[in-house]
Parts: structure tokens; C-alpha cells; sequence
């Protein structure tokens, strides 16, 4: 019997994850902190998966169990009886995983299990496949790990499919629903797995992961972020509000443009299949059906504006491309604007702000030197304080 063993049983989790191991006939095991939901599964072996976009294909995934994360026996039998395993508990959470994959990498030893385990990665964090290898390598011997080059694979993705906030009355009917659209591809590292790819529906492996992640941090996820702080400012609700806004989409037109020059530059890439993937991406922030809000994907703006990530990851690929972020700059702006009471970490963005200044946020959390950059956007950053959409208007 095909199983795989999924650490998160989220969004990501069950609604993709879940979806494309489900179509092709494996066995889910749902590994999670959240109690209410591990008993949900246990108790209906199921749940329901709506694929949103002209039209609704309602599904039901089956043929599944959940275990807690605090089971930690049962979870370490299950990595010591599988060949697939995936991971979708966000970036932050990953090393978190570490002792107890360590664990089951110490059971299959123990009972002599020779086969591949090949551990999919699906976060937003370039490097993932290092950060948990050397995260679980901290808990084994020398042996161990050495059975781990041999036998155990570190699988980094891309994971692209977006998913759609349930109201608050459909999650009381349906606590386990979860609504996404139809896209389901998914790149992986084929040069990581050991052995041969599982067959999976919907993996895409790729000889090199690392210009498909970022031309999904730097493309997908900026372009979002472009949306949902643009679009706070301009008192959107949802992101295809902000689709149908022609100042917003020609800055959203303006930034993608910045990153696409500078990542075809860096990694060769052939430009027409750059520019299907952005068109197709475009025609998918339209969808209605998903109703996605631009608090939702604007939460958490301390870590996208982090060294790597969305925003200042994507300025300093094209100053190394020789491509000046002026629209990008302008976002990141926009970001540091971003002053949703209910999200704390857009709380704590605007204590530093008031505590340390612009400055010290661009310079040492953002880790940006270059002084035209920073210049562009505390002019930006300021004009937008002081000027509010008046400046807005000017800009888009």
C-alpha cells in the first residue's frame, strides 16, 4: 500500500498536498498540533476540497488518518514505514520537525529498512532542503548520518496553488472544507529524490528548483504582496479588486517587469515561458472565486520584508542584474505603510518603525546597503505618510 506521511494538515496540507497524493492513491497520514482537527479527520475519514474558479468541482479526500504531533511513537513508527513523506508547517516551523524526523530516521535503522524516504519540502524558504537536513543531522551520529546520504532525500518544491479564506459560517458547517483553485503543479528537485520520482499527480521535476522558487518568491509572492499593500492603501477588501484597479495593474504590470528582466538575466531562463507563467499567474489573481482579502495576503509583512524574502530578496537580484528597482522600492514603501491593527507582526513593523526609524528597518532587517535604494524608498515611505493617496494617484 502507498502511504505518505504529511506534517501539516493546513491549508497547503489537505488542500494540496492532500488532494495530489490523494488522486494518486496513497494513504494519507496527517501529522498536527491542531487537536480539534486530527480528531475531525480520525472521526468522519474524511474531508471535503473545493476547486474554485469559472465553475465549482466539489471532491472528497478519503482513505486517511490524523495523529497528533504530541504522539510522538506512533509518528516516528510512521516515518519508519514510508517511502514519501512531505512537509507544509511554514517556514518558521520547519527545524521544529527536526528531533522527531530524527527520531524515525533512528527507528528505520534500528529495524534495518533499507528503502529511500524522500521528505518533499513544501515551504516559502529558499534552502529548505539544507536548513532541515542540517536541522535533523544536529540530532544523530556520525553512522546516522550517513544512512542519510544514502537513504533519505531532501525534495525542495515550489508550491503555487492558492487557497481561499472559508467565512466563518461555512467553517461552522464545514470545519474540514478546503476551498483552492484548480492549479496543480508542483516543481520539485529531481536531482534531489533518491531513487526514482514517486508518482505523484501534478510533480513537475526539474533539473534546477532554484529559478522556479524564485520566480515564485520573486514573481508570484511579490506580485501578491504588490496587490495586498497597494491594495490596503487604497481600501480593497479582496485581490481581484485590486486586479480590476488599471493604476494598480500598471504597477503590478511595472514590477514584474523589474524582476523579470533580472531573473531571465541571472538564470537564463527562455523568456517566453517566464512570460506565460506571469500571464497565467495574472489571469489567476482575477479569480472571484476565491474571494482571497488583501489582509490575508499581506499578513506577516516584518518576515516578507526580511534580508531574502519577497521584497528586499527581489531588489537585490536586480541590482545584481544591473536592473534599478524603482517600482519595487515603491512597494516595499507601501509595506512599511502597512498598519493592519489585527495582524502583530504589522504591529510590531510599526513599533520598530517608531522605536528605530526607517533606517535601521531597511539597513537590519531588510539588510539593504545600496544608498540609492534606500534613499528611493524613504522618499517613497515619507510622501505616502504625509500625502496618503494623494501621492498614490501620482505614482500609479
Amino acid at each position: 500500500m502507498k502511504k505518505t506521511v504529511i506534517f501539516g494538515a493546513g491549508q497547503i496540507g489537505r488542500g494540496f498536498i492532500g488532494d495530489i497524493c490523494g488522486t494518486s492513491e496513497y494513504k494519507l497520514v496527517f501529522v498536527d498540533v491542531a487537536q480539534p482537527v486530527i480528531t475531525l479527520l480520525n472521526d468522519r475519514q474524511e474531508y471535503p476540497i473545493w476547486l474554485l474558479s469559472d465553475k465549482k468541482i466539489e471532491k472528497k479526500i478519503s482513505n486517511l488518518k490524523g495523529i497528533h504531533f504530541s504522539s510522538e511513537s506512533e509518528i516516528v513508527e510512521e516515518i519508519a514505514s514510508v517511502n514519501l513523506a512531505f512537509t507544509a508547517v511554514g517556514a518558521n516551523n520547519l527545524s521544529f520537525l527536526a528531533p522527531l524526523i530524527a527520531k524515525g530516521v533512528k527507528r528505520r535503522i534500528e529495524k534495518g529498512v533499507e528503502s529511500f524516504l524522500n521528505i518533499v519540502i513544501c515551504e516559502n524558504l529558499l534552502g529548505s532542503a539544507d536548513i532541515l537536513r542540517e536541522s535533523i543531522e544536529k540530532h544523530l551520529s556520525c553512522a546516522e548520518k550517513n544512512y542519510i546520504k544514502t537513504y533519505v532525500g531532501f525534495v525542495e518544491t515550489v508550491v503555487s496553488r492558492m487557497v481561499a479564506p472559508l467565512p466563518d459560517s461555512l467553517r461552522e458547517k464545514e470545519p474540514l472544507l478546503v476551498t483552492v483553485e484548480p492549479y496543480n503543479i508542483l516543481p520539485v528537485a529531481k536531482k534531489s529524490f533518491k531513487g526514482q520520482v514517486p508518482a505523484v499527480k501534478g510533480f513537475y521535476p526539474v533539473e534546477d528548483i532554484v529559478p522556479y522558487e524564485e520566480l515564485k518568491l520573486f514573481g508570484h509572492n511579490l506580485a501578491h504582496a504588490t496587490l495586498a499593500y497597494v491594495g490596503y492603501l487604497a481600501g480593497y477588501e479582496f485581490i481581484w479588486e485590486c486586479m480590476g484597479d488599471i493604476r494598480l495593474y500598471k504597477l503590478l504590470e511595472r514590477v514584474v517587469e523589474e524582476t523579470k528582466v533580472a531573473i531571465i538575466k541571472k538564470h537564463s531562463l527562455n523568456k517566453k515561458e517566464v512570460e506565460d507563467y506571469i500571464s497565467d499567474l495574472f489571469v489567476r489573481f482575477k479569480n472571484k472565486a476565491l474571494n482571497d482579502t488583501v489582509v490575508r495576503v499581506g499578513r506577516d509583512p516584518l518576515r516578507k520584508i526580511g534580508a531574502n524574502d519577497r521584497l528586499a530578496g527581489a531588489i537585490k537580484v536586480c541590482l545584481n542584474e544591473g536592473v534599478f528597482p524603482e517600482n519595487i522600492s515603491f512597494v516595499m514603501a507601501t509595506c512599511l505603510c502597512y498598519n493592519y491593527g489585527n495582524d502583530e507582526s504589522a504591529t510590531k513593523l510599526q513599533g520598530l518603525l517608531e522605536d528605530k526609524g526607517i533606517d535601521y528597518v531597511l539597513r537590519n532587517i531588510s539588510c539593504l546597503n545600496d544608498e540609492r535604494v534606500i534613499c528611493e524608498v524613504k522618499e517613497k515611505y515619507i510622501e505616502i505618510k504625509n500625502r496618503k493617496l494623494d501621492y498614490f494617484d501620482k505614482f500609479c
